[in-house]
């Protein structure tokens, strides 16, 4: 999973209008899609300056860091500057005739209009800056400053100096804005806050002994580190001991958020050609197929595990179980997961190298590590990349700790990742999944298909490379590797019919976490982990399977029209050079572009 987060509630206090800068005069000699393509990059240009002042956190986990030392209030002054900025901007919008833009940008041009109206929806009717504690937590900005290479350890705390003045008055608004909370929001917020601790009285503090401040500018430095880390402990412990005592199972608000925010979310976050209802019902057939392959190869090797078992009535879904849950046995150690991942992206690479699947800058570093605290709660593993205004900058591969774990929880958790899906893992995270896209997605010419990053596009490329990579022998073929790619792939599929199901059906955990045991063959561990996941996020699941089929669907649809001319490698790259943006938007500059040749 790729860590995709737009940081709304991480906000300055002023913006300035971009609605006018388009009407500079245009040179004569351009014709008209020239002039109007000039005037839409000069409105981009504009636009994104005054993006970056709303949102400083956004800006800076991107790479630009001109607002670093900037952190206001989020309150509901701001909420209605955010409205006004979108409502601004696509009126600005409605005064280009898109059809004169070129392709590339009038995927822009659909980019910003559904971004705008995103954040009209997130503020007037979403709203979780009401009911979600866990969306006010200013760690992952302060680590992602403290990341930068670019600057010096002086220059960053002088930096943030400037910007933790602020964070009392931030969490004191949080506190006000907050009205009606899940209770799984606030043990998220709760524990979240918890572990962004560590990036004031850890990493901050850390960097400042290794600098060669004057005593007096270090102290004061070292107090306000101290403020903010006490800011962040009273937030957490307020929500501990006043907000989550107050919240009854049975009256406080729920989680789910029903089928018309449901569809609405769904409609600008995926930015599908598909509505949420149809993924749901293409993912309830792909589930059925693969079960049928899952059931083929259970017949052809289940002998070779159980060579004494003999099976009177057919083959079911309970002998793919049992060979599952076998071959699941086959693991590495707790205290081996993390290096054992390591070892296997010098593996990965040559792979894809040795195939000639994609080209992979070997310049790029990647850092596999322990998941950090402040990131802590939703997913066992992710990717973060750095921004296209960072590009030299590294991505880590952060892994869950199972320090918490029972010895029962472990080994279930270690038999879900087991030998085989611990490697399909780290395609999807690293090569040529998450990793590789996102580095292919900054050096896109177009920055606004790099920072609106789609998340079923980025996703959905892990999903499908997955598949890419065992198509291509990956595995040598053999059939428990195949076993597992279906039981993998079977999660993403799950997830989509799991989270529309909670959210919009009103399935209940039983039912979950049995559907999720028996019908997606996973660890009782990790359905438990999931449920977890579907009552903390919405849409998000659905981005995995929505993706792959639209990528899928895609380079099917290619390999039809370009018959033996068909280059797997060309594809690929080609597909990556659009940024992240929605697969429906690069499917039609594709086929443009073949068009045109």
């Amino acid at each position: 999973m790729k860590k995709f987060i737009l940081p709304i509630f991480i906000v300055v206090s002023l913006f300035t209008s971009c609605g006018n800068n388009q009407q500079a005069a245009q040179p004569t000699n351009q014709s008209p899609t020239q002039n109007m393509d000039t005037s839409f990059d000069r409105y981009k240009e504009a636009f994104i300056e005054n993006l970056w002042k709303m949102y400083p956190g956004w800006a800076s986990s991107q790479g630009y860091h001109k607002y670093d030392s900037v952190l206001v209030v989020p309150d509901d002054a701001y909420h209605q500057k955010e409205i006004a900025f979108a409502k601004q901007n696509l009126d600005s919008l409605k005064k280009f005739d898109i059809s004169k833009l070129s392709s590339s940008n009038k995927t822009d041009f659909h980019i910003l209009e559904n971004a705008l109206n995103g954040f009209i929806f997130n503020v007037n009717e979403f709203k979780d800056y009401e009911w979600n504690p866990a969306s006010y937590n200013v760690g992952g900005t302060f680590a992602d400053i403290l990341q930068n290479k670019n600057e010096s350890n002086e220059e960053k705390l002088r930096v943030l100096y400037l910007r933790m003045a602020n964070i009392p008055a931030y969490y004191a608004a949080a506190k006000k804005m907050i009205k009606n909370p899940t209770i799984e929001h606030t043990d998220l917020g709760i524990k979240q806050n918890k572990g962004s601790v560590d990036v004031f009285k850890g990493m901050m503090l850390d960097s400042l002994r290794k600098t060669h401040m004057g005593a007096h500018e270090s102290q004061m430095i070292e107090a306000r580190i101290n403020e903010s880390a006490k800011a962040l402990e009273e937030y957490a412990s307020w929500l501990e001991k006043e907000v989550k005592p107050a919240l009854k199972k049975e009256t406080a608000k729920s989680f789910r958020i029903g089928k018309e925010l449901y569809e609405k979310k769904f409609l600008y976050d995926i930015q599908s050609h598909y509505t949420a209802e149809e993924i749901y019902k293409k993912a309830v057939q792909r589930k059925d197929e693969i079960q049928a392959e899952m059931l083929k190869i259970t017949k052809e090797i289940f002998n070779k595990y159980f060579p004494n078992v003999r099976i009177a009535n057919g083959f079911t879904k309970e002998q793919t179980k049992m060979l599952i849950d076998e071959i699941s046995k086959k693991h590495v150690k707790a205290a081996d997961f993390q290096s054992e991942i390591e070892k296997q992206i010098p593996m990965l690479t040559q792979f894809v190298s040795d195939k000639n699947l994609l080209f992979m800058d070997p310049k790029k570093p990647l850092v596999v590590r322990k998941e950090p605290a402040y990131m802590a709660g939703v997913a066992g593993a992710s990717m973060s990349s750095p921004g296209p205004y960072d590009k030299e900058g590294n991505s880590y591969y952060n892994v869950g700790s199972l320090a918490n774990y029972s010895a029962e929880e472990a080994e279930s958790y270690l038999r879900e990742y087991n030998y085989y899906i611990l490697q399909i893992l780290s395609i999807h995270e690293a090569i040529p999944g998450h990793y590789a896209q996102l580095i292919y997605s900054n050096q896109s010419p177009s920055i606004v298909k790099s920072i609106f990053g789609n998340g079923a596009m980025v996703e959905g490329w892990a999903v499908y490379s997955e598949r890419a990579m065992l198509e291509s022998g990956f595995g040598n073929n053999e059939p428990e590797m195949w076993l597992m790619y279906y039981k993998w792939h079977l999660r993403s599929v799950c997830n989509t019919i799991l989270d529309y199901s909670v959210h919009v059906l009103n399935m209940s955990k039983e039912e979950a976490v049995k559907f999720l045991v028996e019908d997606a063959f996973q660890q009782k561990q990790e359905a438990e982990n999931k449920w977890k996941r579907v009552s903390l996020t919405q849409v998000q699941l659905t981005s995995y399977f929505t993706g792959y089929t639209e990528i899928y669907e895609l380079r099917e649809e290619m390999k039809k029209k370009l018959g033996d001319k068909f280059n797997l490698k060309e594809f690929h790259e080609k597909f990556l050079s659009y940024g992240s943006a929605p697969v429906k938007y690069i499917r039609e500059l594709m086929l443009e572009e073949k068009a045109a040749n």
